[in-house]
C-alpha cells in the first residue's frame, strides 16, 4: 500500500506510536512559531520548565495581535517577547511587520517540514507542503525546548479536486463550500489531504488561503503535494533551494473522499455568525453594506488585495460604506505601496490599516452597533468584532470589493453586468516578494540578551496533583460550539492581561455570563457544562488556565475541540464527554459528584466515570486519554508533570 503526503512526513518525524488513526503518536518538531497573545505565556513556561536555549531547527516571535500598543502592558510585553527571542534564540518580528502566518510563509515555511505554533491558524503552509500543526503554548514550549509533540493520529481524508474555478469564484470560495458541507465540526480528528488535477489550478498563495481557513472546519491541518508551482512560489520569496517534491502514492488509501468540481462552485459568502453558514452570494443580495474590510492572515496577502485594488481603479466606493485594507504583511503594504495601487485604493476611498491581527479579533474597526460588515477574514463568531450582536459576512476578496463599490452585498458577476468595463481581475502574482527585511531581528544578532518583565508580566499558576474526590456545582451550563472567544476574549480591553492570570481570569466567560468569574471564585471547585465542539476556534491556552485559576476541575461537555482538549489537559482539568440526554437533564446550580476515586481511576486507565446529580440519579462520562495524557492530568497539568518527570530522573525538562 502506497502512503499519503501527510503519512510520509509523519514517517519522518516519527519518534513514538504508530501511524493508525486514534493511536497516540510522539512526533518531532522542526519549527515553531508563537505571536503576543499567547507567546508571553510560552516564554515564561519555557523559562518555568528551566530551558536556556531553543532546541528545534528555527522559533519565531512574532508581534501581531496588538501592535497598536493601547497601554503601556501592550508594549512591555513586546518589550518581553523581543527579550525572551534574544536570550533563548529565536527570531523575532516586530510589532507592525505583519500577522505571524503571512510573515512565516515569507521567510521560513519549507516543505516536508513539520511546524508547530501556538495560534489555530498555523496550518497555513500546508499549501505548500509543510505539515503544521496549531497547539497549546506549553506543548510548543515543551517542543521548542526539543520534547516530541504529541496527538492522537487524524484520519486521512482526501480532498480531490477537479476541474477549473469559473470566472469571478476564488479559493476562498472552495474552502467556503468544505465548510457548507461539512460544518465546523467537521474536521475533527481529521487531516484534510488535496489531491486531483484542480490542485494544477491553484497556485501556492491560493492553496494557503484554502488550510488557512481549514482550521475551521476543526480540522487538525490541511496539506496540498508540492509540485512546479510550490517551486515557482518558493523562486518568487527568494527560497527556491528549500523546495522539497511531494506527492501521494498513486496506490495511497485515504480513511475517507471528498470531491470538488471547481467549475461547479460560484462565488459563496458565510453570513453571521459561524464560518458554516454558508450560502450563494447571491441568496444574501441586497443587504446594505456597511463597512468591508480586505485583509487578515487569510486573504491578506499582496495577491489577495491587488483584486480588490484591480476592481476599485478609477472607481470610487459607496459613500455610506467604509472600506479598510489591512496587509498580513508590512511586505504587502511596501509592494502595494511600490507599484503604485496603495494611491489607487485611497483614491477609492479606502483607508489604509498596518499590518496586524487587529480588526479581526476585535482590535480597531469595530462595527457600528445594527450594521453589516462584510469582512476577507476566516472567523465571523458573535461579539468577536468586538460588539455584542453584530453582523459579519465573510467572503473572497471580490465580494468584498464588489459590495464597498454597490454599497451592498452583491454577486461580483451581477456587478461586472452592470458595469460594463468590469472585468474578473484573475490571480496574479508578483514576479518576486521584495521588502524591507529590517524588522526581522535574527538569533544571531539579538538586540537583547536578558529579560526584561514589566509590572504586567506574572508567572504561570501551578494546579495542585489531582485529588481523589472532585464534587461541587454545575457553576455555568452552555450550549453548542462555545469558542475560546466566548471563553477568553480576545478585546484589547481584556488580552492586555494575557501575562497577568489573576486579572485575566476576571474575564473568563464574561460573554456568556458576567458573573461567572466572580461566582467561581466564591465556589471553591465546581463544574463546567457544554453542548458539542466545545473551545473551537483560537489555540489561546488561557481558556483552560483561567477556569483553572478560578477553581474549575472539570468540564462536562458532550464533545470537544482538539487543541482546547489537549490544553485542558496540560493544565489539569478533566474533560468527561457525556451523551446528549445527560447534558439535556443536568442544570446550572445541580450538585455534581464523580463518586470514583477521581485520581486512581485516571492513572488506572478507567474510562467511565460515575457522576451523581444532586445525590439523587446518576449518569456516565467518558474520558478518552492515552496513559500520557492520563499522567499529566493527575500530575495536575502539563508543567507539574514535565518538572516532575526532570525530579525524578535528572533528564532535560523537555524530554516529555
Amino acid at each position: 500500500m502506497g502512503h499519503a503526503v501527510t503519512e510520509k512526513i509523519l514517517a519522518d518525524h516519527l519518534v513514538e506510536g504508530e501511524l493508525e488513526p486514534g493511536e497516540e503518536i510522539g512526533i518531532e518538531i522542526d519549527q515553531v512559531l508563537t505571536q503576543d497573545t499567547t507567546g508571553t505565556l510560552v516564554w515564561l513556561q519555557f523559562e518555568a520548565l528551566g530551558l536556556d536555549e531553543v532546541q528545534t531547527e528555527l522559533a519565531a516571535q512574532y508581534c501581531d495581535h496588538q501592535t497598536y500598543q493601547f497601554d503601556f502592558k501592550n508594549t512591555d510585553d513586546h518589550r518581553f517577547l523581543r527579550s525572551a527571542s534574544g536570550t533563548f534564540g529565536a527570531y523575532f518580528s516586530r510589532p507592525g511587520n505583519g500577522i505571524c502566518h503571512n510573515v512565516h510563509r515569507e521567510n521560513f515555511a519549507a516543505p516536508g517540514k513539520t511546524l508547530l505554533g501556538s495560534d489555530s491558524h498555523t496550518p497555513t503552509p500546508g499549501g505548500i507542503g509543510q505539515l503544521a500543526i496549531g497547539s497549546g503554548g506549553l506543548d510548543v514550549a515543551v517542543a521548542m525546548g526539543g520534547g516530541a509533540y504529541y496527538i492522537e493520529m487524524p484520519e486521512i481524508v482526501e480532498v480531490r479536486l477537479e476541474g477549473e474555478l469559473p470566472a469571478w469564484t476564488t479559493a476562498k470560495d472552495i474552502i467556503l463550500e468544505m465548510l457548507r458541507r461539512l460544518t465546523v465540526k467537521g474536521g475533527v480528528g481529521k487531516i484534510f489531504e488535496f489531491t486531483g488535477p484542480g490542485v494544477e489550478t491553484l497556485t501556492a498563495p491560493e492553496r494557503m488561503t484554502i488550510t488557512n481557513m481549514g482550521t475551521e472546519l476543526g480540522a487538525t491541518t490541511s496539506i496540498f503535494p508540492t509540485d512546479e508551482l510550490t517551486r515557482d512560489y518558493l523562486e518568487r520569496v527568494g527560497r527556491e533551494d528549500e523546495y522539497v517534491e511531494l506527492q501521494a502514492d498513486d496506490d495511497a488509501e485515504y480513511h475517507d473522499s471528498i470531491t470538488i468540481d471547481l467549475s461547479e462552485l460560484e462565488p459563496l459568502i458565510a453570513e453571521p455568525s459561524m464560518p458554516d453558514n454558508v450560502v450563494p452570494v447571491r441568496e444574501a443580495a441586497g443587504a446594505e453594506v456597511d463597512q468591508v474590510i480586505i485583509g487578515s492572515c487569510t486573504n491578506g496577502a499582496y495577491e489577495d488585495i491587488l483584486p480588490a485594488a484591480k476592481m476599485l481603479e478609477d472607481r470610487s466606493i459607496n459613500l455610506t460604506t467604509e472600506m479598510i485594507v489591512a496587509p498580513g504583511s508590512k511586505k504587502a503594504s511596501e509592494m502595494l505601496a511600490r507599484n503604485g495601487w496603495t494611491a489607487e485604493l485611497m483614491a477609492a476611498g479606502v483607508n489604509f490599516s498596518e499590518a496586524t491581527c487587529g480588526a479581526c479579533i476585535g482590535i480597531g474597526h469595530v462595527p457600528g452597533s445594527d450594521s453589516v460588515s462584510l469582512r476577507t477574514f476566516n472567523r465571523n463568531f458573535e461579539g468577536r468584532s468586538g460588539i455584542e450582536e453584530d453582523n459579519v459576512y465573510l467572503c473572497s476578496p471580490e465580494v468584498a470589493a464588489a459590495a464597498a463599490l454597490a454599497g451592498e452585498i452583491i454577486d461580483p458577476r451581477d456587478l461586472a453586468e452592470e458595469l460594463d468595463d468590469l472585468e474578473d481581475p484573475g490571480i496574479e502574482l508578483p514576479e518576486e516578494y521584495t521588502g524591507a527585511e529590517s524588522d526581522i531581528i535574527t538569533p544571531e544578532n539579538p538586540v537583547d540578551d536578558d529579560l526584561v518583565k514589566g509590572p504586567n508580566i506574572g508567572e504561570v499558576p501551578l494546579k495542585d496533583p489531582l485529588d481523589a474526590a472532585i464534587d461541587g456545582d454545575v457553576l455555568l451550563k452552555m450550549g453548542d460550539n462555545i469558542t475560546t472567544d466566548h471563553i477568553i476574549p480576545a478585546t484589547q480591553d481584556i488580552l492586555m492581561y494575557r501575562s497577568n492570570i489573576p486579572k485575566l481570569s476576571e474575564f473568563t466567560l464574561s460573554r456568556v455570563d458576567n458573573t461567572f468569574a466572580q461566582r467561581a471564585l466564591n465556589a471553591d471547585g465546581g463544574f463546567l457544562l457544554a453542548g458539542e465542539n466545545y473551545g473551537q476556534g483560537s489555540s489561546r491556552e488561557h481558556a483552560a488556565l483561567c477556569p483553572m485559576y478560578l477553581g474549575i476541575e472539570s468540564v462536562l461537555a458532550q464533545s470537544f475541540a482538539r487543541i482546547h482538549r489537549a490544553n485542558l489537559f496540560n493544565f489539569g482539568l478533566l474533560p468527561l464527554a457525556i451523551d446528549e440526554e445527560t447534558y439535556e437533564t443536568i442544570d446550572q446550580g445541580d450538585s455534581i459528584e464523580i463518586v470514583d476515586d477521581v485520581a486512581e481511576a485516571v492513572t488506572a486507565g478507567q474510562e467511565e466515570f460515575t457522576i451523581r446529580v444532586n445525590d439523587d440519579w446518576e449518569t456516565t462520562g467518558v474520558l478518552k486519554a492515552s496513559e500520557r495524557e492520563r499522567e499529566i492530568l493527575a500530575a495536575g497539568g502539563k508543567l507539574s508533570h514535565v518538572r516532575q518527570q526532570h525530579d525524578e530522573s535528572g533528564a532535560a525538562p523537555a524530554d516529555d
